[in-house]
């Protein structure tokens, strides 16, 4: 185990504490905030469903490609420095959201914020067990930091509700975005929160451990852009479709760099990852449980908040009710899950927590979706029981993963493993709103298409109208109607057709509006609902692997998880 070297006599270690604590609580609400957010930005944003992919899991892949170098990072050139760096860049990261007035623009917030994030996660953790020896006290210590990442979990949905709902202004233009109003003071606040991290931050203790220590570089380059290659490709498919040439290149882009990761992580001295864990068996399993489950867990939060805000069109503060209930359970069951895990087989928390989860989202595929409350759709308030069953499932499993991989190794691995599947549970984070939208997206597509066509012919449009407009992906439809009509007319102009005969299509068109999007919407409710299904499944598949892990799996003892914890505190993310 690497020791920390605390610079003496320089520092407070209460200001240490709090802004460790303050650190994280804001890289969770930056972390949380799109998730409240994903269908006021499909509406706002007019965006397509890799644009708002893009948004859902951008902030992820910033935390997820660097997530095992940037506590490496502190260890060699100072913790304190890191953490200024991290609530910098959160500074950084929050106020371009806030100032977004287009897709791009918030994807490359959501980049940045993400960057910080990732910065923050690790960082915070380890500067508090640098000063904490006591391996006892350290589990506390961890306890509470994990605590603090819970509140601002629970603190995110409740920002982006309220301030959706107090602040909302008019922007001097019509149409145009109030960059001082609504949602954006969410990220405003945020952006303070960071000041106010940076500055207790001036009176906290330096610690490193470089001794030993070295960047693995070769590894790190080719894990960050094998992973983005491959969920870019994932991405763009929502609306390019698989066949595309940029998506099977970057497939193939993709899985050629990740090749070369394992093949440089066998070679190298040190490595970023020990490929040798994974001929452990019960470690394996806890691998791909931790990616499948997560997954499941995510998939679940993106397809609500895009289904209730953005296809049913509820007020942001009803998607922010709803995450609560979400992400309480975790903060709220501290105390419930710690005696569990301590006193029970951790295996056997995880299958609970898991099949919780697997109950909520087979619970909400049967949910009817698609249709605003206000024209029969289901009640926002239905969601709440089934999204308590996730948050419960997900309190259950979220800390139990790391407690169960770190007992299916030998003592002396404890602290990869740990590191190790952190990682793949951020990568199964990361996956939730990509897959999730590559399957309702697609899915919503396919189904949309034939009652589309139907009903363009069904007002008289001629046939090229209607292959142009069958292009248009559903949500288009939904969130763009005046940039359908504006991409339909140019088209029609440009192609020869006269002025008088343009406008009665554009009226024509008009006069369908109300069905089209309709059908839009239900079509996509169907990809959503197949959404929850996967997701269910994908829960249900690692509840049932979690029975064949090991039974030397037990209770992990205080001063193991603190040995693991301090161990790899760069990727100790209990996101």
């Amino acid at each position: 185990m690497t020791q920390s070297i605390s610079v003496p006599n320089r520092g407070s270690v209460r200001a240490t504490f709090i802004a460790a604590y303050s650190a994280v609580t804001l890289a969770q609400i930056t972390n949380a905030l799109p998730g409240a957010l994903n269908g006021t930005f499909a509406v706002e944003f007019r965006t397509s469903g890799a644009g708002l992919t893009w948004i859902a899991g951008m902030f992820m892949m910033g935390i997820v490609v660097f997530e095992l170098s940037w506590g490496l990072l502190g260890d060699l050139f100072g913790r304190k420095k890191l953490l200024y760096a991290g609530a910098v860049v959160s500074v950084a990261g929050s106020v371009l959201a806030a100032l977004a007035v287009n897709t791009e623009m918030m994807i490359a917030a959501q980049a940045v914020g993400g960057i910080g994030a990732g910065i923050l996660f690790p960082i915070s953790l380890s500067m508090i067990a640098a000063i904490t020896p006591d391996h006892r006290a350290r589990a506390r210590v961890i306890a509470t930091w994990a605590g603090f990442l819970s509140l601002g979990a629970v603190i995110s949905p409740m920002l982006a509700g309220l301030t959706s709902q107090a602040f909302t202004v008019a922007g001097p233009v019509a149409g145009a975005p109030n960059i001082f109003s609504g949602w954006r003071v969410a990220y405003y606040i945020a952006a303070a929160i960071a000041v106010a991290v940076l500055v207790i931050a001036i009176k906290a203790k330096d610690s490193a451990a470089a001794e030993g220590r070295k960047l693995d570089l070769p590894g790190q380059a080719t894990l960050a852009l094998g992973l983005i290659a491959v969920l870019f490709a994932t991405v763009q498919a929502v609306d390019a479709g698989f066949g595309s040439a940029e998506v099977i290149a970057s497939y193939v882009l993709g899985a050629a760099l990740l090749v070369a990761f394992v093949v440089i992580e066998a070679r190298t001295k040190q490595p970023l990852i020990h490929l040798s864990l994974f001929r452990n068996s019960a470690y394996s399993i806890t691998g791909v449980v931790a990616v499948t489950g997560m997954f499941a867990f995510l998939a679940v939060c993106f397809s609500t908040s895009v289904a209730v805000g953005g296809l049913a069109l509820a007020e942001a503060w009803k998607v922010g009710v709803l995450f609560v209930f979400i992400q309480g359970p975790a903060f709220a069951f501290i105390p419930v899950v710690g005696w569990l895990i301590h006193h029970a087989a951790p295996r056997w928390v995880l299958t609970a927590g898991f099949a919780f989860m697997a109950a909520s989202a087979f619970w909400l595929s049967s949910f009817s979706l698609g249709t605003p409350e206000a024209f029969g759709g289901t009640p926002w308030t239905a969601f709440i029981p089934p999204l308590l069953l996730l948050g419960i499932g997900f309190a259950l499993t979220v800390g139990s993963i790391t407690a169960v991989a770190i007992n299916t190794v030998p003592p002396q691995h404890i602290g990869m493993a740990s590191a190790t599947t952190n990682l793949l549970r951020d990568l199964g984070f990361a996956l939730g709103p990509v897959i999730g939208s590559a399957i309702a997206f697609g899915i919503g597509a396919s189904v949309f298409a034939g009652p589309l066509a139907g009903i363009l012919g069904g007002v008289g449009l001629p046939a090229e109208a209607v292959a142009g407009l069958s292009n248009v992906p559903p949500l288009g439809f939904l969130s763009g109607w005046d940039g359908v009509i504006a991409q339909f007319t140019g088209q029609a102009a440009a192609g020869g057709a006269p002025a008088q005969a343009v406008d009665g299509m554009a009226k024509a068109l008009g006069s369908a509006q109300q069905q089209i999007q309709g059908v839009a919407g239900t079509s996509l409710g169907q990809g959503f609902q197949a959404v929850y299904l996967a997701a269910g499944i994908a829960a249900t598949l690692s509840a049932i692997l979690t029975l064949f892990i090991s039974a030397r799996s037990s209770a992990p003892t205080l001063d193991a998880i603190a040995e693991t914890t301090e161990a790899n505190a760069e990727a100790a993310v209990q996101a």
